[in-house]
């Protein structure tokens, strides 16, 4: 089986990204490439709570009716959500309507007050967790890391819900952490060129 899939350019890309059509402009845009932006890195770990026992490709064609529902998952107004927006939710056919989940959300954006008031930033905490070089040469090939690990259990003990380590490592593959590109693939010297000039946190 080879490694990449061949993207309508004739360029080789990561295998995974040729499984839906959905997927090669989220890979070749979004997937591994340097986030800072608060707001993003919040919205990103809440999705892929979400995807938790489900596709990226469910959670990725309902995004925006997810933007929509958690208030463009700006911190302060998820924050605010009370039970009724739960019960709000749960009846919302546009997004995944887990209980659990959805109340995750919530505690979460409660936790993250808390940790930019002690951090400064979500970015700065989570850049915190980037691996050493050495580990970023090569593509990965695990679904957990050293790095999610510590992650997962940090924020959990803050308080934090369904932040497992693979979940963690998704999400910190999706944010630019580490850059899981497979070799051969046309987007991984994008990603690394936009690594190299990130200004981390």
């Amino acid at each position: 089986m080879t490694e990449n899939f061949v993207g309508p350019d004739g360029g080789s890309r990561c295998r995974w990204c040729g499984a839906a059509p959905e997927f090669l402009d989220y890979h070749d845009n979004e997937w591994g490439f340097p986030v800072d932006d608060d707001r993003r890195l919040f919205e990103k770990l809440c999705l892929e709570s979400f995807q938790s026992g489900l596709s990226w490709r469910t959670i990725l064609a309902k995004r925006e009716n997810f933007r929509a529902a958690f208030d463009n998952f700006e911190l302060d107004k998820v924050a605010a959500f009370t039970g009724q927006d739960v019960e709000r939710l749960l009846q919302d056919e546009g997004i995944v309507r887990h209980r659990g989940k959805i109340e995750a959300v919530i505690n979460n954006a409660k936790r993250a007050q808390e940790l930019v008031k002690t951090q400064g930033s979500l970015a700065a905490f989570f850049w915190g967790y980037e691996p050493e070089d050495e580990v970023l040469a090569e593509p990965q090939t695990a679904s957990t890391s050293d790095e999610s690990v510590a992650l997962s259990k940090a924020l959990k003990k803050m308080g934090w819900k369904f932040v497992g380590p693979t979940t963690v490592y998704a999400f910190m593959q999706a944010m630019g952490l580490i850059n899981d590109h497979a070799k051969g693939c046309v987007i991984r010297s994008q990603v690394e060129q936009s690594r190299s000039c990130f200004q981390r946190p």
